[in-house]
């Protein structure tokens, strides 16, 4: 069956999205340009302004795809252990040697969190709608759910969970990025040591 032209302006629309959101993960809203965004998703630079009105759309896009994709992966995480130990799954695949050596396909909040403040009103939304859903999961998974403070609990473990992430990403220290780690899942987990 042959693509109908809408129907391959689309797929190629998600496929530039899909690029833009590695890109942004691993090089930053700034180290992130068009041209190499379309190069890399196979297509010319001219072709950009058919799928996006400016940069900036095109960023807002990648990094709601790109929050999308990490609140669906910590969902598949919890979903494949029993309730109890869902929040424990979820830290330990969070802070794990392998996300910190992958931030293209990681946590867009660790990737872009200091970026963000300095980046247009519409990523900025994207980005909020995402660390939102992201405190979401992180609630949903713990055994204080729908108790007093679990909000608030919440909202601290995953501050916990990006500020280990990012200063583990941050230190050219192999043991430290480990120690980094192991200790936030130690006090978000007791049970983790």
């Amino acid at each position: 069956m042959a693509r109908t032209p809408a129907r391959s302006k689309e797929a190629t629309h998600e496929r530039i999205v899909e690029t833009a959101a590695r890109a942004i993960r691993r090089s930053g809203y700034d180290g992130t340009s068009v041209a190499d965004i379309m190069k890399e998703a196979g297509l010319t630079h001219g072709g950009f302004y058919a799928h996006f009105a400016s940069r900036e759309a095109m960023l807002a896009e990648a990094a709601d795809r790109a929050g999308a994709e990490s609140a669906a992966a910590s969902a598949r995480i919890a979903a494949t252990v029993p309730p109890e130990r869902a929040l424990q799954s979820l830290l330990q695949a969070y802070l794990s040697k392998e996300h910190v050596k992958n931030p293209e396909i990681g946590c867009v909040v660790a990737a872009l969190g200091s970026e963000m403040p300095r980046q247009a009103p519409e990523v900025r939304q994207a980005a909020t709608r995402r660390i939102k859903e992201m405190i979401d999961v992180v609630a949903r998974q713990s055994p204080d759910w729908g108790q007093p403070g679990a909000h608030e609990h919440a909202l601290v473990t995953a501050a916990t969970m990006v500020g280990a992430l990012i200063m583990a990403r941050a230190v050219d220290d192999p043991k430290l990025s480990d120690a980094l780690l192991k200790a936030a899942l130690k006090h978000l987990v007791p049970a983790c040591d």
